[in-house]
C-alpha cells in the first residue's frame, strides 16, 4: 500500500498558481510518486480564489501576520485560509509527510517574504499561513519544501521520517489497536536510527518506554511517543554519529568475521569517517556480512534499510 503524502498542487504540475502556471517538482512527480500516493492541495484555490488571480503577500501589521492582496491591504484572506486549513485537517490525519511550495505566502515553510505597511520587508521572513497552521496542528508530521529537498541531506532525512512514521502507523494496526508490546517492537527496530540521528532522544525514549506501564491511557502515551520520536528523527545524522553506530554494528560480527574481514570493515568505516567514502559503502559491506551471518536484531534495524534502495538517497551522504 502506497504511503500517503500531502503536497502543494502546483508541485505536481497542476496549473493552479496565481499566474495560471505550475512549479512541477521533478523529484516528487517522477521519483517519489512510485512510492508515495500524493494528496495535492492548493489552499488558495481551496478558499475560492480564481486562476489566474491577484498576487497575495504576508503583511505584518504590528499586531499579527495577515495574508492580504499585494496592492490592497484591506483585502484580507487570513481568516478564510485558517478556516480552510481547520476544515481540511481531518482529511490529512492519515498523512505521513507533506511537501510544500517554497516562498509561497500560503504554503512556504520558511523565509517567505514578510512586508510592513511601508512596503519594506522584514529580514528572515515568515511562514506561509496554511503551512504555519498545519505545523501547529500536526507538529509530528514531516514537512519540507521543494527548494530544501534539493539538499541531499535534507532530502534523505525527510524521506526517512516519512517511512518511519508510516512504519509506526502500520505497526499499531489490528483489532487490538495500540498496545505497549507493539510500540516496544517498533522502538526496537529504530534504536540504531535514533542513535545516529539524535542520541539524546534515543535515551529519552528508552526512559519513556521503561515507564509506559505507569500510563493509564495508551492513546495519550502513543501521542507522546510519536512526538518525541519524530522530533528526534528530525535531527539529521552526521559523520560522527553514523560512525559510532557503524562501529557499534561491527561489534555484532566479532565472532563471525576473521581478522582480515574485521580489518576491512573497520577500514571502510574509517574511510567514511574521513570523508573518502559515502555512507552507502560501509552499509553495503555490513549488509553483505549480515546476509552471510544472520542476526535477528540487526536484520530488523530500520537504520540498515530505511526505504527502497532504488531511491539512492545515501549515495551523497
Amino acid at each position: 500500500m502506497a504511503i500517503i503524502v500531502g503536497i502543494s498542487g502546483c508541485l505536481l504540475g497542476q496549473q493552479v498558481r496565481f499566474d495560471g502556471g505550475h512549479k512541477r517538482f521533478k523529484f516528487a512527480d517522477e521519483e517519489l510518486s512510485d512510492y508515495f500516493e500524493f494528496k495535492p492541495v492548493c489552499p488558495e484555490v481551496g478558499i475560492g480564489m480564481t486562476i489566474p488571480r491577484p498576487v497575495i503577500r504576508l503583511l505584518d501589521n504590528s499586531i499579527d501576520i495577515r495574508l492580504v492582496d499585494s496592492k490592497d491591504n484591506t483585502l484580507d484572506y487570513t481568516d478564510k485560509m485558517n478556516a480552510f486549513t481547520d476544515n481540511v485537517l481531518p482529511s490529512l490525519e492519515t498523512l505521513c509527510g507533506y511537501i510544500v511550495c517554497a516562498k509561497s505566502p500560503s504554503c512556504g515553510m520558511e523565509r517567505v517574504k514578510l512586508y510592513l505597511d511601508n512596503g519594506h520587508s522584514v529580514p528572515g521572513g515568515s511562514v506561509g499561513i496554511y503551512t504555519k497552521r498545519l505545523m501547529q496542528k500536526m507538529p509530528w508530521l514531516p514537512i519540507e519544501e521543494d527548494g530544501r529537498l534539493c539538499d541531499p541531506v535534507l532530502r534523505e532525512n525527510f524521506v526517512f521520517r516519512v517511512y518511519a512514521l508510516n512504519d509506526l502507523y502500520e505497526s499499531i494496526k489490528g483489532e487490538d489497536g495500540i498496545t505497549r508490546n507493539k510500540l516496544m517492537n517498533f522502538h526496537a527496530r529504530y534504536k540504531l536510527a535514533l542513535m545516529a540521528n539524535h542520541p539524546a532522544t534515543y535515551r529519552k525514549l528508552g526512559q519513556l518506554l521503561a515507564k509506559s506501564h505507569q500510563w493509564s491511557d495508551i492513546n495519550a502515551f502513543f501521542v507522546e511517543y510519536r512526538q518525541l520520536l519524530m522530533d528526534g528523527l528530525k535531527h539529521r545524522s552526521n559523520c560522527k554519529t553514523n560512525t559510532n553506530v557503524l562501529l557499534h554494528i561491527q561489534g555484532y560480527f566479532k565472532r563471525n568475521l576473521d581478522k582480515q574481514q574485521k580489518a576491512e570493515l573497520r577500514d571502510v568505516i574509517m574511510r567514511y569517517r574521513e570523508g573518502n567514502l559515502p555512507l552507502i559503502a560501509p552499509l553495503t559491506l555490513i549488509n553483505h556480512h549480515l546476509s552471510l551471518n544472520p542476526n535477528e536484531y540487526l536484520s530488523k534495524q530500520a537504520y540498515l534499510a530505511p526505504y527502497p534502495e532504488a531511491l539512492k538517497l545515501r549515495y551523497s551522504l
